[in-house]
């Protein structure tokens, strides 16, 4: 009866799609799993799509841009945190349902981490709670849907980073789960790591005058040079010493990636020590000039890999923070876990629409 309530109004009131109850309502689920849970309950289906279908994405552009232009239109965390579910969804499924059978529909939308659309315009939570209005009103007490494991993760996060100052907040949302992770194939991310530690190489020792080191030999790390980005090579091409500082500092990146790909000289256990670069290389020089690799590469467990993503994203609010506020937070290294976060955001597609090379990664808090 309450889920009916927070539909109707009231349990025999019609619904703002001007249905009376006891006919079907029309609903489109937006879900961000991979593999879609079966639709288990009393239903008359309308349609279905996944990430296969190329209608998929040009659809869900317009879907946030009907959310982002509800009423004022000015961002509130509400508004921007279903922008991000939207920019994560897999799968849209449409269907019409009784009310009778709504209790189960709530209990699907939670295994799909679903957000509804309704016919009155409205976009609500899996227990019909009013995320946004045709008009753009908003319910306080609505919440987005968040998977199981990815809320305990931010509990994990949230309890080792709790001597933090300042702390990152505990309303921050989850970062992703499980069954949403769709990470880039293995053999792509031994490649850009091995452009990472290229292009890190080169920003050393031309920002210091320094002779460059093997890393950055294109005889010693051909799969490396091969495998730099457009910006990358522009950059080396410029020979700008403002942008190989920068460079330099993708050392830490590499070595994220590294890491996910299991190599034992990678740490990223330390969020205020540097990557033992040398370590590095002695465990890819390898890898570097053989052009099968890649194909062999196998990434860690995506758990393990959704706890560091977890940990960076809080970690980099909590280094914003603090420039702001013109202090150091003990423990972290800014530019340390600014390159973790690019290079996780980046494999896991966090934050970031699907597919968005590696030039474009953004990695906001």
């Amino acid at each position: 009866m309450n889920l009916l309530k927070r539909l109707f109004g009231r349990a025999d009131a019609a619904p703002a799609a001007e249905a009376p109850p006891d006919e079907p309502l029309l609903v489109n689920a937006y879900a961000t799993v991979r593999d879609l849970p079966a639709l288990a309950f009393p239903h008359e289906p309308n349609g279905r799509r996944d990430l296969s279908d190329p209608a998929l994405q040009p659809h869900l552009d317009g879907f946030i841009g009907y959310v982002m232009g509800r009423g004022d239109g000015q961002m509130t965390a509400l508004r921007y945190h279903l922008w991000r579910h939207l920019q994560r969804v897999r799968n849209h499924v449409s269907f019409a349902v009784a009310a009778p059978d709504l209790p189960r529909v709530e209990a699907w939308a939670l295994a799909a981490n679903a957000v509804l659309f309704l016919p009155d315009g409205s976009v609500r939570a899996p227990d019909m709670a009013l995320l946004m209005s045709a008009a753009g009103e908003t319910d306080p007490a609505a919440r987005l849907p968040y998977p199981p494991d990815a809320v305990a993760r931010r509990a994990r996060t949230l309890e080792r980073l709790g001597n933090l100052d300042p702390k990152p907040p505990a309303g921050m949302p989850p970062a992703l789960g499980e069954a949403e992770l769709a990470l880039r194939p293995p053999a792509e991310v031994l490649r850009r790591a091995l452009a990472l530690l290229y292009i890190a190489a080169w920003g050393q020792a031309f920002g210091a005058g320094t002779t460059l080191i093997a890393p950055g030999h294109r005889a010693l790390n051909p799969t490396g040079f091969a495998s730099l980005s457009p910006a990358e090579r522009a950059r080396i091409e410029a020979a700008d010493p403002r942008d190989a500082a920068a460079a330099s500092w993708r050392y830490e990146a590499a070595n994220t990636l590294l890491w996910t790909l299991g190599a034992s000289a990678a740490r990223i256990a330390d969020s205020d020590a540097a990557a033992d670069v040398d370590a590095l290389w002695r465990a890819v020089a390898p890898l570097a000039q053989d052009a099968g690799a890649a194909d062999v590469a196998r990434l860690r467990p995506p758990g393990e890999i959704l706890e560091a993503l977890d940990r960076a994203w809080r970690e980099h609010w909590v280094v914003r923070q603090a420039r702001q506020k013109g202090v150091a937070p003990a423990g972290l290294n800014g530019d340390v876990v600014a390159e973790r976060h690019v290079a996780l955001n980046w494999l896991t597609g966090f934050q970031n629409d699907r597919d968005t090379p590696w030039d474009a990664i953004d990695t906001p808090t």
